[in-house]
């Protein structure tokens, strides 16, 4: 199956001030955010990407740009499942002030009960439906790209911190209840690959490391099953080598 390159998008002037930004239109990366995106876009240059993935908020989208300027032939894609949560009433509120809410406790300790209250602008919905929505969506993506490129392809998408630990914790095989222990900083990128068995999650909130070893080698003409990588889903007793240089 294919690699699935997770992107946080940029940081915002939400994120900087501790705010809820949710579905708000119009928050967009700020300097420090651009930066990180082009930053990102550096270490991205030499990836075989084949598709991109973007949640429609405008940070995603703006991240996703920066991140198309190194990826020759390849289309920004938008979907919707990506999303933001639907915060609802909660929606560009103050995080310090929302901490002082009943359902704070909730969305910390147990995530898989809470449910943000609708609002007048802004709908509300479940964590658990977010994470079902994204997860769902990830895996269509997924194996379209696999009909399409074939089982060795890599994929990005740019979408948020909740959507993305939830996929995370999906993968991880984590109860929605301890997602808040995954920690998805602004323009990191996390790494999952599907198999028939599995995900393997090969990388959490990356900032830095060469990204070489997550792309698989070639695959020889000629070679019998034995020779191609195991994308079956067992994993290597013992650990396995690691990716090669």
């Amino acid at each position: 199956m294919p690699i699935c390159l997770l992107v946080r998008h940029g940081r915002t002037t939400a994120n900087a001030s501790g705010t809820l930004a949710g579905w708000t239109p119009g928050v967009g990366l700020d300097d420090v955010g651009r930066q990180q995106a082009r930053d990102l876009a550096l270490r991205l240059r030499e990836m075989p990407v084949v598709r991109l993935v973007s949640s429609p908020l405008q940070r995603c989208q703006e991240t996703a740009k920066e991140l198309l300027e190194v990826m020759d032939g390849v289309a920004l894609d938008v979907e919707d499942a990506l999303g933001e949560c639907r915060y609802g009433a909660w929606t560009g509120s103050r995080l310090q002030d929302l901490a002082k809410e009943p359902l704070w406790r909730v969305v910390q300790d147990q995530p898989s009960a809470a449910r943000f209250p609708d609002g007048e602008d802004f709908p509300g919905e479940s964590i658990a439906q977010m994470q079902h929505r994204a997860v769902e969506a990830v895996r269509a993506v997924d194996a379209a790209v696999e009909r399409a490129h074939g089982p060795d392809a890599l994929w990005l998408l740019v979408s948020h911190g909740d959507v993305i630990k939830s996929v995370l914790a999906d993968a991880t095989g984590t109860h929605l209840d301890h997602f808040q222990r995954i920690v998805v900083d602004p323009a990191s990128l996390s790494v999952v690959r599907y198999t028939a068995r599995r995900p393997f999650v090969l990388r959490v909130n990356d900032a830095g490391a060469d990204l070489r070893s997550i792309v698989p080698p070639p695959r020889p003409e000629s070679a019998g099953d034995e020779a191609r990588p195991d994308t079956t889903g067992d994993a290597a007793v013992g650990g396995g080598a690691g990716g090669a240089d």
